[in-house]
């Protein structure tokens, strides 16, 4: 994207948000207004003002313990904002549509703006709450997968997670409980199929309490990662290290033979955030041409996009990314962008199978509505 194009993109975005903070903040005073009519506009106005710009101020080059607060607080404020918007834009409507069949009077009295409020209030508060709690939960998923290429008769007992975002808001507080459910799986072996960094490898607060938890993860075969788009950046160097300390075995376009019973592939994501380094995505075609295939082969490749690039030489696929949606109504979207955004697919019967994760972890807001966090199990017989 050219500089000029980039300048109009922010401008768009920061237009937008300001556009709908105004309305949203206009709503919500019209309400505060009718229960204390004597409010100060100035004050709440700089209070508001305040809260919506943590957004921003998260994302700015400032000390670490005001863009600690600022991006906790603006993370927050992201689901909020979300479920404030469009919970205002419905109201709005059905009491224009109302105004046009004369079922509520023209112009809107006050006394509906502030039951309109009161109601969009409580909705998102219930809507922020559940989401909060519930992206404090984590859910088992089971699949059974019968491959195509069965040379051994034991099954093979994979666990996937993907999207950990560590760094993220409250995602290293669930790290103890994701590596004890995963223990108590009893897997062969872990898959975590990227994002397992929140783009700033500096944004972890115990760094060397994470590594020792992930060394505690129990497997007969090891623990086996691939690159997300948002495990990249100034600080990948940092990622990679973390991860060898980890005893967590990155496979950068490389694959590894499972107890001579598996291949098992990592992909380096098509769509990093801040780059790799000097590391690029290699031609899938060239990989798949080194693979002995007499064997079962997975791979992991973070993004659901790339479902065309592999073909009946290929049994499973694991991807993450789109964490389905995180938040409704944003579930929609995903399943609209991907040919599969969660769960289970195969296009026909000679065809890989793939499983989409949502992912163990959140991005922006900590919020689960519409989608959980998960750890996912995969008997491959």
């Amino acid at each position: 994207m050219s500089t000029v194009g980039m300048v109009f993109g922010i401008a768009v975005m920061i237009s937008f948000y300001g556009s709908a903070n105004f309305y949203i903040g206009r709503r919500i005073f019209q309400c505060l207004r009718f229960l204390f009519p004597h409010i100060n506009v100035t004050i709440f106005t700089g209070i508001y003002i305040a809260v919506a710009l943590s957004l921003i101020i998260g994302y700015l080059p400032l000390p670490s313990g005001i863009k600690g607060i600022m991006g906790r607080a603006g993370a927050y404020w992201m689901g909020i904002f979300i479920y404030l918007l469009m919970l205002f834009l419905m109201a709005d409507l059905i009491i224009f549509l109302a105004g046009i069949v004369r079922a509520v009077p023209n112009p809107t009295l006050q006394g509906i703006r502030f039951y309109e409020g009161l109601i969009v209030l409580l909705l998102a508060a219930c809507f922020v709450g559940y989401g909060i709690y519930n992206a404090n939960q984590i859910k088992y998923i089971s699949y059974d997968i019968q491959a195509k290429k069965t040379a051994y008769p034991a099954d093979m007992k994979i666990v996937m997670i993907s999207d950990l975002h560590l760094g993220a808001v409250n995602c290293e507080k669930r790290l103890a409980d994701i590596v004890q459910g995963i223990n108590n799986l009893k897997p062969d072996i872990v898959c975590i199929a990227g994002d397992i960094f929140n783009d700033d490898y500096y944004a972890l607060s115990k760094p060397y309490e994470a590594i020792n938890l992930l060394r505690g993860i129990k497997t007969a075969y090891g623990v086996y990662a691939s690159l997300g788009n948002h495990d990249s950046g100034k600080t990948f160097k940092e990622m990679v290290d973390f991860l060898e300390q980890s005893d967590i075995k990155l496979l950068n376009d490389e694959y590894v033979i499972i107890n001579e019973r598996l291949v098992l592939l990592g992909r380096v994501d098509s769509s990093p955030n801040g780059g790799f380094g000097e590391l690029k995505r290699k031609d899938t075609k060239e990989i798949l041409a080194s693979i002995d295939t007499n064997m079962p082969v997975a791979v992991m490749d973070h993004t659901p996009a790339n479902l065309d690039q592999y073909d009946g030489r290929i049994d499973l696929v694991l991807s993450g990314h789109t964490h389905r949606g995180q938040i409704f109504p944003f579930n929609l979207i995903t399943n609209a962008i991907f040919t599969v955004d969660y769960g289970h697919y195969q296009k026909a019967s000679d065809s890989p199978h793939f499983i989409v994760t949502s992912g163990a972890g959140t991005w922006g807001p900590p919020m689960r509505v519409g989608s959980d966090n998960e750890i996912v199990s995969i008997l491959l017989r």
